[in-house]
């Protein structure tokens, strides 16, 4: 080593060994580590205060397809944790739901068989049973008074949806007869045209190019009983036909953004949700992932069309076993979930188009079937989305209106106006 070298060795060696310099070294190390602790603390912090204001706050949702599930599936012990299903007392209580609305669900084809008023009586008996059972967790909620005491005495709420309006069979009275049943809303239709109203399902001609004349003095019977007017499922037509009718604000029980899904009827168009709002409405938003994204129900189209043509080359149908693990296989193969975050991004969409009172819950869980999103699975997630939401700057007066306060105004609204009628 030549004399230069051995100079500049030596001053690097004393700039090394300086203890200023590894003062510096070892703070800015410090500082880094403080840094990503800080940057996770304030991650862990903010999931913390999405849990406390799930179980400060009310928290309502606008469709629960329970009933349907006990119907189909036999019935569940709902105070403990269900192996199977998507609501429970035990998952409900740790998400922090305290009202969800119970869908007496009562599919299209009772349209055409006839006993749909019989079935949905049978389903209205089964959520009465789960009250009866468990008087210490669960209460049948028939109005926002109920429901706000239910709260308070540390039970779960069960108010109740009537989703399609087939069990009215045509008769008028029978508004009156499913509000004293604890009915609080009523779907109009569901999958099909009923004698209410055209669905948004129905791709071919629609029976009465939206509203029928009877579905019109249903809408004015449910004002004047004191029955919320639910929209999902109507077609575009019947919507903004009933928005000239009614004279209270409706809701949308379990309906996402069209924005994200091009096309999809079922879900409402930017001009139907200001048109909602203009009349004091709320739309709930759906969980499924297809009425979330296109890109998931891409997904699901592409794997219904690989079981289809399995069994049809195989001579199956639907209900054989093997093609139903066929169908298992493809959908864990291409599963369609979305993201939480999608779902928050419904929430911005329609707070960006008209404000903030006028977006609320409706996770269709029990609904939806294996198509619920990453971080939304049950009701136990529902701090998950709360945390996404505070995370894009939603105050917790925000947070308030969308678990209940926004639902609570209709609901309010509803009766406030049947009882002026009276």
């Amino acid at each position: 080593m030549n004399l230069s070298n051995e100079k500049k060795h030596s001053k690097l060696a004393k700039i090394l060994l300086n203890p200023i310099f590894l003062f510096l070294i070892v703070a800015s190390s410090m500082w880094s580590v403080w840094d990503i602790t800080k940057s996770e603390s304030s991650e862990e912090l903010l999931m913390k205060k999405a849990n406390e204001l799930a179980q400060k706050f009310i928290i309502t949702d606008g469709h629960i397809d329970v009933p349907w599930r006990l119907h189909k599936g036999g019935y569940e012990d709902l105070s403990v944790r269900t192996p199977g299903g998507d609501f429970d007392f035990i998952r409900a209580k740790e998400g922090g739901l305290d009202v969800p609305f119970m869908s007496i669900y009562v599919p299209a084809t009772y349209q055409e068989t006839g006993g749909a008023k019989a079935m949905a009586e049978e389903l209205i008996q089964s959520v009465e049973k789960i009250t009866t059972d468990h008087p210490d967790k669960f209460e049948v909620a028939y109005n926002v008074a109920d429901a706000e005491r239910i709260v308070s005495e540390g039970k779960i709420a069960l108010p109740m949806g009537m989703e399609n309006g087939a069990p009215l069979e045509g008769d008028l009275s029978n508004v009156k007869y499913f509000h004293e049943r604890g009915i609080s809303y009523i779907t109009l239709t569901h999958s099909e045209d009923n004698d209410i109203c055209d669905s948004s399902y129905n791709l071919g001609e629609r029976t009465h190019k939206g509203l029928s004349e009877f579905g019109a003095e249903v809408v004015k019977e449910m004002n004047k009983v004191g029955i919320m007017i639910d929209i999902s499922h109507v077609s575009d037509d019947a919507f903004y036909q009933i928005m000239d009718v009614t004279e209270v604000p409706a809701i949308a029980s379990h309906s996402s953004a069209r924005h994200f899904t091009p096309g999809f009827e079922r879900n409402m168009s930017d001009d139907m949700i200001k048109r909602l709002a203009e009349n004091g409405g709320v739309i709930q938003i759906n969980f499924g992932s297809s009425f979330v994204t296109k890109e998931s129900q891409d997904k699901r189209s592409a794997n219904s069309e690989k079981a289809k043509k399995y069994m049809n080359e195989n001579n199956l149908t639907s209900d054989d076993q093997s093609a139903k693990d066929f169908a298992r296989k493809v959908a864990e193969e291409n599963p369609v979930f979305c993201d939480v975050i999608d779902v928050a991004d419904h929430f911005d969409h329609v707070v960006n188009l008209v404000g903030i009172d006028h977006v609320g819950f409706g996770s269709d869980y029990d609904g939806v079937g294996d198509t619920l999103p990453y971080g939304l699975k049950d009701p136990s997630d529902f701090p998950n989305l709360i945390y996404h939401l505070l995370k894009r700057g939603y105050s917790e007066e925000d947070i308030e209106k969308i678990c209940y306060k926004n639902v609570w105004r209709v609901w309010k609204a509803t009766e406030e106006f049947a009882g002026s009628q009276s």
